[in-house]
């Protein structure tokens, strides 16, 4: 029985490695694109998608090592990935006063074609995580990060959109603030998430004494 308890959690644990080796690679790649558009772009809401990949990067490496590790280590990987979010909508913000302090227009073009770019990176990592998106806490907070990036791709689109109706920079502001408030909620949703499975295995340890 625990032989084949064994054999079912390494099939799991190289399932689930095998996805995230596929997804860290296209965030790594889709990030050093995307920064580069977003600074030749000038668009905040497309800094908030590349910082996002570079988040989900560093996510999707530490979810990574904490495949088989114990449920209070992926607990902390949980934390460590909600710290990273969190982060990200500090960046943002920062950008969003920057630019208001220092107006300037985007370039519409490089904006619409690299979020679409872009959201077709993210829809792709969303399709590789569906299967293990409640399989632990681990992996339901890298699927929350993929969720996070449709939206904010889709968002970006609008923003983009905005920009080429109105020849102004506030549609990219208003994307980039809700994005930014989006990023916020998910940080704490990862971190009570992991809070929650923090108190399960505490709770068990105290049985088992």
């Amino acid at each position: 029985m625990s032989e084949c308890c064994d054999q079912n959690a390494g099939a799991l644990a190289a399932r689930q490695s095998a996805t995230l080796k596929a997804v860290l690679a296209v965030n790594a790649v889709t990030f050093m694109v995307m920064v580069a558009a977003a600074l030749y772009s000038g668009s905040s809401a497309l800094l908030s998608n590349s910082l996002d990949n570079l988040g989900d990067a560093l996510a999707y490496g530490f979810s990574l090592y904490a495949i088989s590790l114990g449920a209070r280590a992926k607990a902390h990987a949980a934390i460590f990935k909600g710290g990273l979010i969190l982060l990200a909508a500090v960046a943002v913000s920062a950008q969003i006063v920057y630019r208001i302090l220092n107006p300037s227009v985007p370039i519409f073009g490089a904006m619409s074609g690299f979020a679409l770019l872009n959201l077709a990176a993210n829809a792709l990592c969303l399709i590789l995580l569906w299967r293990h998106r409640e399989e632990d806490v681990n992996m339901r907070s890298v699927w929350e990060c993929s969720r996070n990036d449709i939206a904010d791709g889709l968002a970006v689109l609008f923003a983009a959109a905005g920009v080429w109706a109105t020849g102004a920079a506030w549609p990219d502001l208003v994307v980039a603030s809700g994005l930014a408030l989006l990023f916020f909620r998910s940080a704490y949703r990862v971190f009570a998430n992991a809070r929650a499975s923090l108190i399960v295995h505490a709770q068990r340890s105290s049985d088992w004494r």
